[in-house]
């Protein structure tokens, strides 16, 4: 639908798992409390928008966990998708009162539900103490474009992105830092190694290359085993004949990714709470 409003933001937490608080928002414009979030700039990723908004209108970053489910309602005749992350507090540069937001408050789920304006917001909060609220991120991607297999004469492990893979990349490398990998891993092909090669200029992160996940390496059972055993936040570039089984046998679920989309897997522990799919 072209005439959608895309907006984003989290419910940001803090503290003991067993007893959050949240942050919640007073927007002056509307008298309301409510959690970050804002619209997306022109071509921006969601996920960076959240980043972004949570960032501006409360001073936190944050590192995103689970997705929430999206909230959709009508804004000046316009239908309004809302996508939320849960988040926790991962820096804190203090809240700035202005013209947009002139209060923040910490608060347990129990008062935060009491003073939350919209009754979408409280099913957030619903949402929220559905599952576990610390994960660890798995980041599975599918590398970007990179033209025509049959049209490129040399060895294709040489086979470097195009125009809309490098683009792909790029949009990718604004999404990661949602996810604070410490471990990034690629198929040796270029076009693996090409597709982190934003983010990890960025962040100053080492890319270790791994057979296992190359389409001539690939082996259904020491692929999962060698990923599966990956117990800190981490970003997997693979490619399309080996991540739907890597996928599935990590966390059951068949999930078919397009050239340049990823797959976070979040987990607690060795078990997957939540598989999501995303484009770059």
């Amino acid at each position: 639908m072209t005439d959608l409003l895309r907006a984003a933001g989290a419910v940001v937490w803090r503290g003991e798992e067993s007893r959050p608080e949240v942050a919640v928002i007073h927007r002056p414009n509307y008298d309301d409390w409510t959690f970050p979030k804002g619209k997306l700039k022109s071509g921006e990723h969601e996920i960076a928008a959240a980043l972004r908004e949570v960032r501006e209108e409360t001073g936190l970053t944050v590192r995103l966990g689970r997705a929430l489910p999206a909230v959709h309602y009508l804004s000046t005749g316009r239908l309004k998708r809302v996508d939320y992350w849960v988040a926790r507090v991962a820096g804190d540069d203090g809240f700035s009162p202005g013209d947009e937001v002139d209060e923040l408050r910490w608060l347990p789920l129990e008062e935060a539900g009491r003073l939350l304006t919209y009754e979408w917001d409280m099913g957030l909060l619903r949402a929220l103490r559905a599952a576990p609220l610390e994960t660890v991120p798995l980041v599975l991607v599918r590398h970007g474009s990179a033209g025509a297999r049959n049209e490129w004469q040399d060895d294709d492990a040489l086979r470097p992105l195009d125009a809309d893979g490098r683009a792909q990349a790029a949009n990718l490398a604004t999404a990661l830092p949602a996810y604070r990998p410490e471990l990034l891993i690629s198929s040796p092909s270029a076009r693996s190694v090409q597709t982190l090669e934003p983010y990890g200029a960025e962040t100053g992160a080492d890319i270790k290359l791994e057979p296992l996940l190359s389409e001539e390496s690939y082996d259904p059972h020491k692929t999962a085993a060698l990923v599966g055993e990956i117990a800190v936040p981490a970003a997997v570039c693979s490619h399309r004949k080996v991540l739907p089984g890597l996928v599935k046998a990590l966390s059951g679920n068949g999930l078919h990714l397009r050239k340049g989309a990823f797959a976070v897997l979040h987990r607690v522990g060795e078990d997957v709470v939540s598989v999501e799919r995303y484009t770059a």
